[in-house]
């Protein structure tokens, strides 16, 4: 691969190296390396079913929820493999990286306890007003605050999709983690909310790592720092957004990108 294609050092957050997935039978990523920088969005790109969300999924250990898949390889966090034996307590690991998925899902609970959930479980606070706090700021974050803070007891359910998204992201904040993962968080919104959601990426990675994984080219180009080409569950080409849709090394990421298929 062309140096120009990743210039990475010491700044990256995560670094996965030989990582092959299968699903039984099914080798569904295949000897991917990707390093992943801090306070940077990357975008993973492809067609549907090449492996992006179960790479995704990889990165907090949720595709250990599936009991046919198997995972050889390591994904280094800060410099921690998160698949040896210090991490068998995977709770604390999503703790450090959040999840928001495709739909956005709520619990069927009120707003504030959404958001209180995760501090709950974790015992992050001490007192009701501790738990407010982080509550408010949490929404504050994911600038959600101003318009829920009048009804923070109602039905999360009631609020529009775009904001129960927010609502979403707002809930991994809430425990302090240093990764976020969005797994298609748009894909089920009108253009207003893409647009709120998008500029909140914009806003959040200036403390926070993003990896999205996305079918809009435009989005990926909108609000990614670096980008990954994935085709049949192999990383085709990685590099910085500006590179891989301006000038791609490989032909089948310039044919995706130009949208000749996909």
């Amino acid at each position: 691969m062309v140096r120009e294609t990743l210039e990475l050092n010491s700044s990256s957050k995560i670094n996965v190296r030989g990582l092959n997935i299968w699903y039984d039978d099914h080798h569904a990523i295949i000897d991917a390396d990707l390093q992943i920088r801090k306070n940077n969005v990357t975008a993973l790109i492809g067609p549907s079913g090449c492996g992006k969300s179960t790479f995704l999924r990889a990165l907090n250990r949720m595709n250990d929820f599936v009991d046919i898949c198997k995972t050889k390889g390591s994904v280094d966090i800060d410099g921690t493999d998160i698949y040896r034996t210090q991490y068998t307590n995977v709770n604390n690991l999503r703790k450090s990286v959040g999840m928001v998925f495709q739909k956005p899902n709520p619990f069927p609970k009120s707003i504030y306890e959404n958001i209180a959930y995760g501090p709950k479980l974790h015992r992050m606070y001490e007192t009701k007003e501790q738990l407010d706090a982080i509550v408010e700021d949490s929404l504050k974050k994911a600038n959600l605050w101003d318009e829920v803070k009048d009804r923070l007891h109602d039905n999360a359910f009631g609020l529009s999709g775009g904001q129960q998204q927010r609502l979403c992201i707002a809930r991994s904040l809430a425990v302090d983690p240093q990764i976020l993962l969005l797994d298609e968080p748009c894909s089920a919104l009108d253009p207003i909310s893409t647009n709120a959601i998008e500029e909140l990426i914009l806003e959040l990675k200036k403390n926070y790592t993003i990896v999205i994984v996305t079918h809009n080219m435009q989005q990926a180009k909108r609000i990614s720092d670096t980008t990954a080409y994935f085709h049949l569950g192999e990383i085709i080409e990685k590099g910085t957004t500006k590179k891989i849709f301006g000038n791609p090394n490989h032909r089948k990421t310039k044919a995706y990108v130009s949208g000749d298929f996909g």
